[in-house]
Parts: C-alpha cells; sequence; structure tokens
C-alpha cells in the first residue's frame, strides 16, 4: 500500500497491467470506488486491471477455474488488532469485461462502474452465494449505480 504525504495509507491504488487504451480513468475509478465506500471513509483498497492471461493465471490459482474471469476480489487479511481498514484487492480483466460490455449492449464505462463497485462490495463482506444474499448485493450495487446515473444492470429492458 502506498502512503500519502501526512503517513495515511491512500484510500485507492490503481495499478495498471493491462496494455489497452480503453480503459476507464483513475478519476472514474477513484469515483466508482468512492460511491462503494461512501459510508466507509478510512477503509482503502487496490484495484488491479490486468489481461487476460494474467486474470486466468489468478482465477486457476484461487477459485481452480481455467479462464479468466470478469474481476476477482482478494480480502485482506489483517491482524484484529490492527486500526488499518485496508479491505483487500480487486482484480479486474480489461478484456473479459470489454466483451461483456459489448455481449450485453451496454456503455462500457457502465460495466466498469458496476464491477468495480460489484468487486468493492465483495471486500465489504457482500456476496451472492444464497438467493437472499444475492439480492441484498444486487440491491446495493442497483442503488450506488443510480446515484451515478448509470441503469440498474439486471434489468435488460433499462438502458
Amino acid at each position: 500500500m502506498n502512503k500519502s504525504a501526512e503517513g495515511d495509507l491512500e484510500r485507492l491504488v490503481i495499478q495498471r497491467a493491462s496494455a489497452r487504451d480503453d480503459l476507464p480513468t483513475d478519476e472514474q475509478i477513484e469515483e466508482w470506488v468512492n460511491a462503494a465506500l461512501a459510508d466507509q471513509p478510512r477503509a482503502s483498497l487496490v484495484v488491479r486491471l490486468v489481461d487476460e492471461a494474467e486474470g486466468r493465471e489468478l482465477n486457476r490459482m484461487w477459485r481452480q477455474r481455467d479462464y479468466a474471469t470478469n474481476v476477482l476480489g482478494f480480502p485482506a487479511s489483517l491482524p484484529e488488532d490492527t486500526d488499518l481498514q485496508f479491505l483487500g484487492d480487486i482484480v479486474l480483466c480489461a478484456p473479459v469485461v470489454a466483451r461483456e460490455a459489448v455481449a450485453q449492449g451496454k456503455p462500457p464505462q457502465w460495466h466498469w462502474a458496476h464491477l468495480v463497485i460489484h468487486g468493492t462490495l465483495h471486500l465489504l463482506g457482500f456476496d451472492h452465494i444464497s438467493a437472499d444474499q444475492a439480492e441484498r448485493m444486487e440491491s446495493r450495487e442497483i442503488e450506488l449505480l443510480r446515484t451515478l446515473d448509470i441503469a440498474n444492470p439486471y434489468d435488460a429492458d433499462e438502458d
């Protein structure tokens, strides 16, 4: 984690390991993370943008799935007695995100925003394993995206 001039942990570190030229800007990523962390003023995380080879390797290593997926979350493991509120890392696979946006007929930046928020919510403890968990997580995503003037990503009729 990087430290600011004051010695505090930076809220967000963005790592660009993708060669693509159609990635969101740092400012956009920061806006999306800040929306998800609005009630967590001291929380921090890393967002890493990767290409397919790294995305596939991470998914294979950590989830035993031999393909690149759109977003992976790696929650931090910190001692209980620490004051740090580092949540962990989010890894987004740029080619997968781009393909999905086209396949779903969504503006790419909307899909990026959704997946950054989705990954951040995972680091905050949200999940979608059960139907109840999925409903809670999706409702929160829809609510946060609405604050950014982005349509409900789960409603195919809404653009």
